[in-house]
């Protein structure tokens, strides 16, 4: 920044220099609306790796209650109905809420730089998959402020265990509802990654170019469109069995393998949805730090 003046002997004009006025402080709380706001990729994994690690700390806690209860025979620090909502919560949390959305995190934040894209390719829908995870999973929490309780039925969900009629209460209907709603946002991730990978490379960025670990968010997110919407197609049937009258799994008519079926078609899959990023981002580091190219 300068100011002129004019010279004492010509009378033309000279520059001075002077010190800028410093940034004007933001008002507080600003940086909470900006990233409430924000549609910037960065900013969004960071987020994902924030809010899934608060819940991998609410998951580590409930193991923790598990294993203080286990510590002695017959000690009751739990209930029996106290012990089933941590154990089904616990085993939530940890894949559902806590190994898949970690993912994203890093795609988010590390894939569009691999690539040369300026952002993934829909940045309101990421932003969009992001808060629907968040709000997923606080509908499944939710369910330890209900008169019943959290689920009790395991994670797995089995019918007829998870039914009206064996586990009644508003606490199962918000689990099932808020993996319903989780599962939706991360349906969108894998979307956008695929379409990301797909269409917005920088040019010369071949296919066999990219990075191991652009690759195998590639292939997880195909994973994701293969196993996640039949699992939240279960869930919404589950939901219409229990309110709507619906005899979608029962026993009866073999729903109680229909549900099997439709939950390990989700759940095999969703071991390499969870382990291949986690190879991608082992098979960057190796190489770097032995000074040796991968092979194999």
């Amino acid at each position: 920044m300068t100011t002129t003046v004019p010279d004492e002997r010509t009378g033309e004009l000279e520059p001075i220099p002077e010190r800028p006025y410093p940034k004007r402080r933001d008002p507080k709380g600003s940086w909470m609306f900006d990233m409430i706001k924000t549609a910037d990729h960065k900013k969004i994994g960071i987020m994902y790796m924030i809010t899934a690690f608060v819940f991998f700390l609410i998951g580590g806690l409930m193991a923790l209650f598990m294993r203080a209860e286990l510590a002695v025979p017959g000690m009751q620090f739990l209930s029996n109905e106290q012990f089933n909502q941590l154990f089904t919560m616990h085993g939530t949390i940890m894949l559902l809420l806590y190994a898949t959305p970690v993912v994203f995190g890093f795609a988010n934040y590390i894939l569009p730089l691999q690539i040369g894209a300026p952002d993934v390719a829909f940045p309101r829908l990421n932003a969009f998959g992001f808060w629907l995870f968040t709000f997923g999973g606080l509908i499944v929490l939710g369910g330890f402020l209900t008169p019943g309780g959290a689920a009790d039925f395991g994670w797995t969900a089995y019918t007829p265990l998870s039914g009206a009629v064996h586990s009644p209460g508003v606490g199962a209907d918000l689990w099932v509802f808020g993996l319903t709603v989780g599962g939706l946002g991360t349906i969108l991730g894998a979307v956008n990654m695929i379409t990301t990978v797909i269409c917005l490379r920088a040019p010369g960025m071949t296919m066999f170019r990219m990075s191991i670990f652009t690759w195998n968010i590639f292939i997880t997110s195909i994973l994701i469109l293969m196993a996640f919407p039949l699992l939240t197609a279960a869930f919404m049937g589950l939901f219409v069995d229990r309110h709507l009258g619906g005899h979608i799994f029962d026993p009866a008519s073999g729903g109680v393998l229909l549900w099997q079926h439709l939950f390990w078609f989700f759940g095999h899959p969703e071991v390499y949805i969870i382990a291949l990023p986690f190879f991608g981002i082992v098979s960057e580091i190796f190489p770097v730090f032995s000074r040796k190219p991968i092979f194999g």
